[in-house]
């Protein structure tokens, strides 16, 4: 019975990796973004877990104040709640940084505008510059 379990899992992981293999499109890079993609959406997951039982803790304290039990299991939670998310935003940092370490996945770069200068199409009133439109239109800004 192990052996067939063990069997179909390999058979499962083989068709998994297949599309990879067929296309020869695997590279190390795109393995680990593809895993670090993976294991982003789920720490994310258990960071909104983490929130979830941080605030159902709260609830339970809020609601159970009189009674000592209840009030101490509210605190129990929130205080596992905060420790969860402390864990899962280290985890998610690790990543991070290994993302920058080997550069792959999560270098996102903000693209700047480009700075136009003026080139004297009539462009007045405190405009800097000239944008050339399709049609032979020019824009002052």
């Amino acid at each position: 019975m192990r052996a067939r379990t063990v069997g179909f899992s390999a058979l499962a992981l083989f068709a998994l990796a297949l599309p990879f293999i067929a296309l020869a499109q695997v590279t190390i890079e795109s393995t680990l973004n593809r895993v670090l993609g993976i294991l982003n959406g789920v720490i994310f997951l258990f960071i909104t877990i983490a929130i979830v039982v941080f605030f159902w803790g709260l609830i339970q304290y809020l609601a159970n104040i009189g009674g000592e039990d209840a009030a101490k299991k509210g605190i129990q939670l929130m205080i596992w709640g905060i420790i969860a998310l402390f864990v899962m935003v280290s985890v998610w940092g690790i990543i991070r940084l290994l993302q920058n370490t080997f550069g792959v996945g999560g270098n996102q770069t903000a693209i700047m505008p480009s700075t136009y200068t003026a080139q004297g199409y009539g462009a007045t009133g405190g405009a800097t510059g000239v944008i050339n439109v399709s049609g032979g239109v020019s824009v002052p800004f």
